[in-house]
């Protein structure tokens, strides 16, 4: 039986009882009066989820009551009761903000549905409201974990361009949150209440990407049965986060150039061409710069994404907010997996900072996660870490040799030495030399030249 109350304002003292003993028997909290104006005097003492009003009515007539009502009351549902000759008059009404009208004389089944529909679009309202609170609760960028100078540095950023509708180009190694900061950005602008749609341009092969982003035509390839929309159509009056962007082939930047210019495009298959109204956001792991050296990026989209670039730091390069992140995650852990809050000890924590995380926040997250699970105490000590995290980076550096009777050729061994790290350092950065070139904490330049003296490509074992 629903609670919900309901106000029944009419003239006619038969319909006042009739309506509402219904509406009581149905389980409603009924309350009536006579006028409007007595309506409005109730309606300043307490709220209801529903009023029904009588539009032609003595000292105040229902259209001022539903106008009080939008004014003062908009969660409450309005419905206007009138006869055949005023059905104008309560058309009007509805376009003012009135949910529904009946017609005199009004049948009980009729009022029933009406209300019961007033009252499933509230709940369906307040439930979206709720969503987008909790949205913004999540990916707001104040929630973003981070006190460093280069993370401040990113939140300053993100303030000023989250309501503007700026390209953003967001760069970072794989695991920094590249797509938690563009949903940050799109549920802090104008167009939170629309789509963010995600894409991950490396994920998908380059003969569905197409389709995936534009859509197609019925008929347009074998097994197009039926037409598809594609991100963009989705993404109308939203943003879209092209992830993964430097994965892209030549084909599909030149048609992604052209939406970022015009707003513009054609389905697979179609003739007609399609107008959107989109943000753009896209991220990338690579390099993207030296990629259109080598002429595997254009330029020309490489410039036209630029417009605000956001560079995420690396976690070895904001090793102040590991402990943040350490105890958040445990918080985070402990609560979802319903265990007692556990410790990091001290010596543990040092381990943990000293770690140089080429898995970067998720590598983090992910460790974490299992020592809460797997930990039976109250306290993670560094011995319960996993073995590679128990190392120093000097004791890791570490290696023994034996040196034979004949000797040994010193200089290859180190060449040798020198090769494999810098092949693990690009390997661990996806082979984004900048990155690199920080890990090993040398220049730029020192390091192509190094790669280039080593002859290293992909291919290198």
């Amino acid at each position: 039986m629903s609670q919900a109350s309901i106000l029944v304002v009419d003239d006619s003292s038969a319909v006042r009882d009739n309506l509402s003993e219904l509406l009581t028997e149905e389980g409603y909290e009924v309350d009536s009066c006579p006028d409007g104006e007595a309506a409005l005097n109730l309606l300043s003492q307490r709220t209801y989820e529903v009023v029904l009003t009588d539009l032609s009515m003595p000292k105040c007539d229902g259209m001022e009551v539903l106008k009080y009502l939008v004014e003062h009351f908009p969660g409450t549902s309005c419905i206007i009761i009138t006869g055949y000759g005023t059905i104008q008059n309560a058309v009007d009404a509805m376009r003012l903000g009135a949910y529904d009208y009946l017609c005199k004389p009004v049948e009980s089944q009729e009022l029933l549905v009406v209300v019961a529909r007033a009252l499933e679009h509230q709940r369906l309202q307040w439930e979206n409201i709720l969503l987008k609170k909790q949205l913004r609760e999540k990916f707001g960028f104040d929630n973003i974990i981070g006190v460093s100078e280069p993370m401040c540095q990113v939140f300053d950023v993100i303030r000023k361009v989250a309501d503007t509708d700026s390209t953003v180009l967001i760069l970072g190694e794989s695991g920094t949150g590249k797509e938690l900061v563009a949903r940050a950005i799109h549920y802090n602008s104008s167009r939170q209440a629309n789509p963010l749609i995600p894409v991950n341009c490396g994920a998908i092969p380059e003969d569905l990407l197409e389709s995936e982003l534009f859509g197609h035509e019925r008929g347009a390839f074998t097994h197009a049965i039926r037409t598809r929309i594609g991100r963009f159509e989705q993404a109308h009056g939203g943003t879209i986060f092209l992830d993964e962007i430097g994965d892209m082939s030549p084909n599909l930047q030149v048609k992604i150039l052209r939406v970022l210019q015009d707003h513009q495009f054609e389905r697979i298959g179609g003739q007609k061409t399609l107008k959107v109204d989109i943000r753009v956001i896209a991220a990338t792991n690579r390099d993207l710069q030296e990629l259109v050296q080598t002429g595997r990026f254009r330029e020309d989209l490489y410039y036209r994404l630029n417009v605000i670039p956001i560079i995420i730091p690396p976690l070895r390069q904001r090793r102040s907010d590991i402990p943040i992140l350490v105890n958040y995650f445990i918080q985070e852990f402990s609560r979802k997996r319903k265990k007692p809050t556990i410790r990091i000890s001290p010596a543990a924590m040092r381990l943990l900072e000293d770690y140089a995380w080429p898995g970067n926040v998720r590598e983090l997250e992910n460790l974490i996660e299992r020592m809460v699970i797997l930990s039976e105490g109250e306290i993670i000590d560094a011995h319960d870490l996993p073995e590679h995290l128990q190392l120093t980076p000097q004791e890791a550096m570490r290696f023994s040799a034996e040196i034979p009777v004949g000797g040994l050729p010193l200089q290859k061994m180190v060449s040798d030495f020198e090769r494999q790290l810098i092949i693990k350092a690009l390997k661990q950065t996806g082979w984004v030399k900048n990155q690199a070139a920080q890990l090993l904490r040398l220049n730029r330049t020192t390091l192509v030249e190094k790669i280039k003296k080593q002859k290293i490509s992909r291919s290198s074992p």
